[in-house]
């Protein structure tokens, strides 16, 4: 399970290991703005737990804090339901607040060991767009990364050209956190990401444009051996 490890900035932080984080082979991005009404993406967010997903993370920036603890309580039901881990974007004190397991940072946001200190449960995860951002999310204690974007998508447009498969390879060489692939991610894409050294991938719109949820996220699994935990 966990380990007490020594860092540079403090010895409060634990380490989690490739076993603790293998449900977040495929991370699964919220988008609500994708559906009509609020059942639908619940019904949506069910779905892709039924089909195996493990890992959500909520990620609606124009919610207030009330509506994004009442959104994230519905959203901690259905996944311990199912056995998976929640993740909130950027507010390590709403994850703390609603029993989420996670939070997920950016490059800018505070800094994972100081998260760390004022919450230890939390897995923290931080987004990462270039190798020396990647580096620098590792020395500050980062339990995994996201790097992105790999593949043109509108989504991440703003953080400039696709980064392509060669920079994908050469940041899952150059640090000993999992690196999640984002950005563009198809599920044809997955074996190739998978080949430069990613752990998993992580995604938002091609789960949940699909016709068939359940399905499409069961078909994902498949390249990380099925329903992992």
């Amino acid at each position: 399970m966990k380990q007490v490890v020594q860092t540079s900035e403090a010895n409060y932080t634990h380490k989690m290991t490739t076993q603790d984080l293998n449900g977040l082979r495929l991370y699964l991005i919220t988008d609500r703005s994708l559906f009509d009404v609020g059942g639908k993406f619940l019904d949506a967010v069910e779905a892709a737990l039924m089909g195996g997903v493990k890992a959500i993370q909520l990620r609606e920036k124009d919610l207030s804090d009330y509506e994004l603890v009442e959104l994230g309580k519905k959203l901690r039901l259905l996944t311990s339901n199912y056995g998976a881990r929640l993740f909130i974007n950027s507010r390590a004190d709403i994850a703390e607040q609603i029993g989420a397991n996670g939070v997920h940072l950016t490059e800018t946001s505070v800094h994972a060991n100081e998260v760390k200190r004022n919450s230890p449960d939390l897995i923290v995860g931080v987004s990462t767009h270039s190798l020396e951002g990647a580096h620098l999310a590792e020395t500050q204690g980062a339990d995994y990364i996201t790097f992105s974007p790999i593949y043109e998508t509108p989504s991440k447009a703003s953080y400039g050209p696709p980064q392509g498969l060669d920079s994908l390879r050469q940041v899952t060489q150059a640090v000993r956190l999992p690196v999640l692939a984002l950005g563009g991610i198809t599920l044809h894409r997955v074996p190739e990401c998978l080949e430069q050294g990613a752990f998993g991938v992580a995604l938002i719109s091609d789960i949940w444009n699909s016709s068939h949820i359940k399905q499409h996220s069961f078909e994902y699994m498949q390249n990380f051996g099925g329903n992992t935990l």
